[in-house]
């Protein structure tokens, strides 16, 4: 299913090179995947504040399970992986600025997000989810038009939360995000279960879901500039030969504990 879906997306993407460069404020080129072989590395952009997915962690660096993913892509097609951080809601115009090539960072695949850019994968699945403190007035959806929401800025989260009409707080990341539930400066927040739980978890934050809250599942993909099919394959080919030889369940199973595909 994905292989189809990316190869018929390359395929239009190919077509239509002019208006891609129209697009991403470049001119239309050649495939980048010949380039970034020529320099040996290709730059992955994420926030880094975003765990147990992308974080900075004590020594400075940037680990989780995104960094994870996207160096061994790297590796595969024979590159090394430079990871770059930067703010959630400018990465897309970053990308197509060319300040890095490719967006390993839990991006959720959206139509608006594939007018602009092509996605690999989708590389996990995961579902939008509601949190609230435990003992909270807050209970059911139909009580959030008087809530205090709290989402990350530039998320489908943000978007999805607007276009509800509730009022909403944005914050950067995660980690700030889980700070202002438990202070009580929102009354809940909104984001993907599996990184809201497992950061929750890991510092020994209690919390409850809002359990009468139907989602849908939503894949995660990794974004790179339009009009790149060469590029799109080899990342794909990479990231299914992960998945097939069990490398992508080792790689889960240390920074999520579960597989998430």
């Amino acid at each position: 299913m994905t292989k189809r879906r990316m190869f018929l997306k390359a395929a239009a993407a190919a077509g239509s090179l002019a208006l891609t460069g129209l697009v991403a404020g470049s001119p239309a080129v050649a495939d980048e995947l010949e380039t970034l072989k020529e320099k040996g590395v290709i730059r992955i952009a994420m926030s880094g504040a975003y765990p147990p997915f992308n974080f900075v962690n004590d020594q400075n660096e940037v680990v989780g399970f995104d960094p994870a993913i996207g160096t061994e892509i790297a590796k595969r097609m024979g590159l090394e992986a430079e990871i770059v951080t930067t703010a959630w809601d400018g990465i897309i115009g970053g990308l197509l600025a060319n300040k890095y090539d490719a967006i390993v960072g839990s991006m959720t695949i959206t139509e608006e997000r594939d007018k602009v850019v092509d996605f690999v994968g989708p590389y996990y699945t995961t579902k939008r989810a509601i949190f609230t403190k435990p003992g909270s007035e807050f209970t059911s959806v139909s009580q959030l038009g008087d809530a205090k929401v709290g989402v990350t800025l530039g998320e489908t989260h943000e978007e999805w939360a607007s276009a509800q009409g509730y009022d909403i707080n944005t914050y950067k990341g995660l980690p700030e995000l889980l700070l202002e539930l438990e202070n009580g400066r929102v009354d809940v927040i909104v984001n993907d279960s599996i990184a809201a739980i497992l950061a929750m978890t890991e510092k020994g934050q209690e919390f409850a879901m809002i359990e009468d809250f139907e989602t849908d599942e939503f894949g995660a993909g990794i974004a790179i500039r339009e009009g790149n099919p060469e590029l799109a394959a080899a990342m794909q080919e990479a990231l299914d030969s992960m998945m097939e030889d069990g490398t992508y369940v080792d790689i889960a199973m240390e920074w999520i504990g579960a597989d998430i595909r």
